[in-house]
């Protein structure tokens, strides 16, 4: 477990060299912070308690948008552009030779890139945030901590689906196809344009059970104290059950990949 440790500290000292690129990330996710808050505010301002959430609840689930965006890569980003290039070029074969577990390795760096985005792009516009509009800041610590345990567990699900979007780079002549989708899926059913308790009927019901809903609903709605008691257990419960099944699902490819890799290079 210490080298993953060490690849962890390693992905947050990789993305905190990027300062520049970090400075710009944030003011990026201000600026739209402030667009999608002013934007809300309008909608609020015609159907109060919208999704059941009030004005002040629903700029907060602006800001939190914005502060997970890149932390829980809502629309991509991290590893898996490098690793769909290292499956195309031949690379991985150097890679599943290591004696390191592909999944866990990546994983690691990927935790570590989380950590930094959280701290490093995540803090900042929600300050802001919080000084032009009234957010709904829970007051209890225990509410915080809740709340940074289902971030994480967003992160892994995440990491699931985008590590299972590069495994198809074994089978398909470019990864970039499947990525695309799973940045739409991930924009649409994350509540990242809208919260899911606004999708009507249907839909609602099957955006809502959807692994992307742990990337930002889920957490945004413990923060929100939509969760209380049981209710929390409950939310991390179907978060780490979709962490499980895709890391699982990607645990299988991967062990494919490799017979596949091993027969062709003997």
């Amino acid at each position: 477990m210490r080298l993953y440790a060490v690849v962890a500290a390693g992905g947050f000292r990789r993305y905190a060299t990027y300062r520049v690129a970090t400075v710009a990330g944030v003011f990026t996710n201000t600026v739209f912070g402030f667009i999608m808050a002013y934007t809300y505010t309008a909608l609020w301002d015609e159907r109060p308690h919208l999704g059941g959430y009030d004005l002040s609840q629903a700029v907060t689930y602006v800001w939190l948008g914005q502060a997970l965006l890149m932390t829980c890569a809502t629309m991509g980003g991290g590893f898996e552009d490098e690793l769909i290039e290292r499956i195309r070029t031949g690379d991985i074969a150097v890679d599943l030779y290591r004696p390191a577990d592909l999944q866990l390795w990546w994983l690691a760096g990927d935790l570590g890139r989380a950590a930094f985005h959280l701290l490093g792009r995540g803090i900042v516009p929600m300050v802001l945030g919080s000084l032009a509009f009234e957010l709904a800041l829970p007051g209890d610590p225990g509410t915080w901590l809740a709340f940074l345990f289902a971030v994480m567990l967003g992160v892994v699900v995440s990491f699931a689906i985008r590590f299972l979007v590069a495994l198809s780079a074994f089978w398909l002549m470019d990864g970039a196809g499947v990525a695309q989708m799973a940045v739409l899926g991930g924009m649409f059913f994350s509540g990242m344009l809208l919260p899911l308790n606004l999708f009507p009927g249907v839909l609602g019901e099957v955006a809502r059970a959807l692994p992307w809903s742990s990337l930002l609903q889920v957490p945004a709605d413990v923060f929100l104290g939509k969760y209380t008691g049981w209710d929390v257990a409950g939310a991390y419960a179907f978060q780490a059950g979709w962490a499980l099944a895709l890391l699982a699902t990607g645990r299988l490819l991967q062990t494919v990949a490799t017979r596949r890799v091993v027969v062709q290079g003997g």
